[in-house]
């Protein structure tokens, strides 16, 4: 099959879903309108549909006519709490609600998967899992993990998981892959600094939580400067900082809230330690105490198995048109790192950057562009996998 001119043939359906599904972003977990749109375009396809899946989640299951191997594809379907700011005839009509981030892109590039091989069910081995998952910007429980539970990855068990994300980061119709350690473990923690409040004018009097949170932030980038090996990419950032309610009130409390980003499971244990321990002994030293908390559930490292990976980028570098190269790993966080951890698998980067079409602020920015000319490579790229792992004679 030519499955570039497939995903040619697609391409109005898929710009015109990506579309409907921009103009009405649903944020984690509520996802309801989204997971209807998709179970009826699957159902339309003649794709076995199952709905609420891990919450808000749809798996369509694409059985071909010869015997052959389990192949999952995923997109993620929630939008971010950001007002649209990007100048788009198709923004969205929520008020504070916006696909930032591209997952309305993901689930328009696997519908038109599903369209391709829907499509050509006769020349297609073995079957392949569409997975649509809420909840991926939560960033601790998420929505993998739910659908993982719910058995997505069993009866057929997979052999094989794919994903792919829109990135402003490259060129428009590039794929950028990488063997191993790809996204980074995103722990969230909270710091409570629990001092001794009184007036502004008697600090000595008080034990000042915000002059004691202020050394702990300060102590707390020593982490990476002086107690994690250099060469283990590692990054932490304190994002939040709450206290007070007057300007001459000396508070009881200040907490402190963060992310510590990791690219190996070793450095991330290391590294919530070493906060808690900081954290707690700069308090301690003023007379302070610290109550150090982490999210549970956080998303693991996103690894992607270097075989799979290697035989990936060789089918993909089949499609005319496309540049497939190596890039570095980043330390934004992913839970397609759950799928990871089941079956081995191959996520990777969809570039759109564009500036002729100012398609050139980052994800998550209010004014966050697609260059929908690439929508045709992503949906190609997926069938593609779908297609070669499936084969029992593909690669393994």
């Amino acid at each position: 099959m030519d499955f570039l001119s497939e995903a040619k043939r697609a391409e109005p359906e898929i710009v015109k879903n990506r579309r409907a599904l921009h103009q009405h972003p649903e944020v984690a977990y509520h996802e309801e309108a989204t997971s209807r749109f998709v179970a009826e375009r699957l159902e339309s396809m003649g794709v076995g549909v199952k709905r609420g899946v891990g919450g808000t989640g749809v798996v369509g299951t694409l059985k071909g006519s010869k015997k052959g191997r389990v192949v999952a594809l995923r997109a993620d379907m929630d939008g971010l709490p950001v007002q649209e700011m990007a100048d788009v005839e198709f923004r969205s009509k929520v008020d504070g609600v916006m696909h930032a981030c591209g997952h309305d892109t993901h689930v328009a590039m696997l519908l038109g998967a599903a369209r391709i091989l829907s499509g050509n069910r006769d020349e297609l081995s073995g079957t392949v899992k569409f997975l649509f998952q809420p909840a991926e910007e939560h960033g601790g429980r998420g929505g993998a993990l739910p659908m993982i539970e719910a058995g997505v990855m069993k009866d057929p068990k997979v052999d094989f998981v794919f994903g792919l994300h829109i990135s402003n980061n490259q060129k428009s119709g590039e794929i950028g892959v990488r063997e191993g350690s790809f996204m980074a473990a995103p722990d969230t923690f909270k710091v409570k600094v629990v001092g001794r409040g009184g007036h502004g004018s008697a600090p000595h009097e008080t034990i000042d939580p915000i002059y004691v949170a202020a050394h702990v932030i300060l102590a707390l980038q020593g982490i990476s400067a002086r107690m994690i090996d250099p060469i283990r990419p590692f990054v932490i950032t304190v994002g939040a900082v709450h206290s007070g309610t007057k300007e001459n009130i000396i508070p009881d409390q200040a907490t402190l809230e963060g992310t510590i980003r990791t690219l190996d499971e070793g450095t991330r244990s290391r590294a919530k330690k070493k906060v808690e321990e900081v954290a707690k002994g700069v308090c301690r030293s003023f007379g302070a105490t610290a109550e150090v908390e982490f999210e549970q559930d956080a998303y693991p490292v996103t690894v992607n198995d270097p075989r799979t990976t290697r035989e990936a980028v060789k089918v993909l570098r089949k499609m005319a048109g496309i540049k497939v190269k190596e890039v570095d790993p980043i330390l934004g966080g992913e839970d397609f790192s759950r799928f990871l951890q089941k079956a081995p698998g191959t996520f990777y980067f969809l570039g759109t950057n564009n500036a002729s079409k100012g398609c050139v602020y980052p994800n998550h920015s209010s004014r966050f562009k697609v260059d929908e000319d690439v929508l045709k490579y992503g949906a190609a790229s997926l069938a593609m996998l779908a297609y070669e792992f499936g084969n029992p004679k593909g690669p393994r």
